[in-house]
């Protein structure tokens, strides 16, 4: 592999707010069509199908897509950057993506380690990345 520059923490985080907000821009007002303005005051965890839909399945739906064809999604596309296989700089497999993306809740889970990891980590990686044999970088 050539020599890259490793995407740190911070664009990265740049870019997970991008998206963030895009994801928001579409999800939110819909919630609040569907269940009405109860929904943000509820104490329920999941409201129910169309909260589940939209809230965990479609996010992955759409980030694996987006990674399957751009090696990105929005956020990392406009602050350039691209996932790439770990090994070989080449496109990552569809079970790359697919692993990379469960291993988010991996990296999560223990108070964010796994995502805090990208900024102590030589290779700029998160856990996620590890497990998926991914590396993030600047285009």
């Amino acid at each position: 592999m050539n020599e890259q520059e490793y995407a740190g923490f911070w664009i990265r985080t740049g870019a997970a707010i991008i998206d963030t907000i895009l994801m928001s821009i579409i999800i939110l007002p819909i919630l609040t069509a569907i269940y009405g303005t109860d929904y943000w005051v509820t104490e329920s965890f999941i409201q129910g199908f169309w909260d589940a839909l939209l809230n965990y399945i479609l996010p992955a739906i759409a980030i694996i897509i987006f990674w399957l064809y751009k090696s990105a999604t929005p956020g990392k596309m406009v602050t350039k950057l691209t996932i790439v296989d770990a090994k070989t700089g080449g496109k990552p497999s569809t079970g790359q993506f697919i692993g990379r993306y469960f291993g988010y809740y991996v990296s999560m889970i223990p108070l964010f380690l796994g995502i805090i990891w990208v900024g102590i980590d030589k290779r700029k990686q998160g856990w996620h990345d590890k497990l998926a044999g991914t590396v993030v970088i600047r285009k």
